[in-house]
């Protein structure tokens, strides 16, 4: 005989994952400057796969660890380097606004060569090319040659990257918290917080983070602890679908609450059948 009150005990269980899939505060944590510190990237890599790590093209592990983060299931973007307002260190390419069309899409070209399976690029460093339209221009002429997204990691609030893109239609997305300006484990699980408590307000927040003892130390913390309404998500996942994609139909509560209540009415005409 079938056991009715286990078949709707299951089927609750399945509509309560279902709400939890659907209104999941979405929290994306992206590591910057992988390619020069292997073991902590490593630990980061096999925190978990829904964690997106941004390689720099000219760094010494740049193809062998963007190969081992695909491999292990994580999004992989480049991390390209671009010019700040500051003096600072510089990577070998560093994009500059004075560069001309040519340069630039040499230097992005060499990037994507050097990153592999890469799906999207961010700025490393970049408060004075990022705040220079026409030198990002160049950047996103150049990078529409591929199908890439750009995640603007936000050096400086007079950003140019979205005005940019839109006339290559690139998607853009923004970065909400930096996580460990300050190598403290206290000032980076604060910046963990912030960006939790982003993501359940905005439904999705972006922290970036780089591979410092301090900051693994705190994810792995965090992520074995993670709140029940906050769902790790790959950053790929929350690009928005360019207009010319067909997107598929959002699902709502009432599409759920729809769904189950068909099939509850169906078990139940079933159930009773059989005792009939």
């Amino acid at each position: 005989m079938i056991n009715f009150r286990f078949i709707f005990t299951l089927i609750m269980t399945l509509f309560l994952l279902n709400i939890q899939s659907v209104w999941a505060a979405k929290l994306v944590l992206v590591i910057d400057d992988f390619g020069y510190r292997q073991r902590n990237e490593e630990q980061i890599i096999l925190l978990s796969p829904n964690i997106t790590v941004a390689v720099l093209p000219n760094s010494p592990n740049a193809k062998h660890i963007a190969t081992l983060a695909h491999n292990h299931g994580n999004d992989v973007i480049i991390h390209l380097p671009m010019a700040p307002m500051g003096k600072q260190p510089l990577e070998k390419d560093t994009l500059f606004p004075y560069m001309n069309e040519i340069e630039v899409q040499r230097i992005v070209t060499n990037a994507v060569e050097r990153v592999p399976y890469a799906i999207g690029i961010n700025n490393h460093m970049g408060s004075l090319m990022t705040s220079n339209l026409n030198g990002m221009q160049h950047v996103m002429k150049a990078l529409s040659r591929y199908s890439m997204f750009f995640l603007d990691s936000k050096t400086i609030g007079k950003t140019k990257v979205k005005q940019a893109a839109n006339e290559y239609n690139i998607p853009v997305i923004g970065r909400d918290v930096f996580l460990d300006d300050e190598q403290k484990e206290n000032s980076i699980a604060h910046q963990f917080d912030v960006a939790v408590a982003i993501a359940r307000k905005n439904g999705y927040a972006i922290a970036i983070g780089h591979p410092h003892p301090q900051t693994v130390n705190v994810l792995r913390s965090k992520l074995a602890n993670l709140p029940i309404d906050v769902e790790l998500t790959k950053l790929g996942q929350l690009i928005t679908p360019l207009p010319s994609m067909k997107q598929p139909k959002k699902v709502t509560l009432n599409d759920i609450v729809e769904k189950y209540k068909k099939l509850i009415n169906d078990m139940y005409l079933f159930y009773n059948l059989e005792k009939k």
